[in-house]
């Protein structure tokens, strides 16, 4: 757990993945249109990964990946940041991050 947390403040935008995730890739995709360069750490190439997923579903994100934590804060997985970007509050949260500026 605190590997994840470590990780997921170094960054505003911070997404744990994996490699064979399509939603994974949806999501890291959608964070690059809205102007972020999110840190992305795939989890099936970390040494710690399977530490790290179990951290994950400890902090209610099943399936694992996509994990994603703005501001350092966890958001949720891919049905999370989907709705906070249909509703509008997706990039209001990346912009107080300073995640990305306008």
């Amino acid at each position: 757990m605190d590997r994840v947390r470590e990780l997921a403040s170094k960054k505003a935008a911070v997404i744990f993945t994996k490699s064979s995730c399509c939603m994974c890739y949806s999501i890291n995709t959608l964070f690059y249109e809205l102007g972020a360069s999110p840190a992305i750490h795939e989890l099936d190439k970390d040494t710690y990964g399977r530490e790290m997923e179990r951290a994950l579903r400890g902090l209610g994100c099943d399936p694992s990946v996509p994990a994603v934590f703005i501001g350092g804060r966890f958001v949720g997985s891919s049905k999370d940041v989907i709705s906070l970007h249909v509703d509008g509050s997706l990039k209001q949260m990346l912009i107080d991050a300073k995640a990305i500026w306008f």
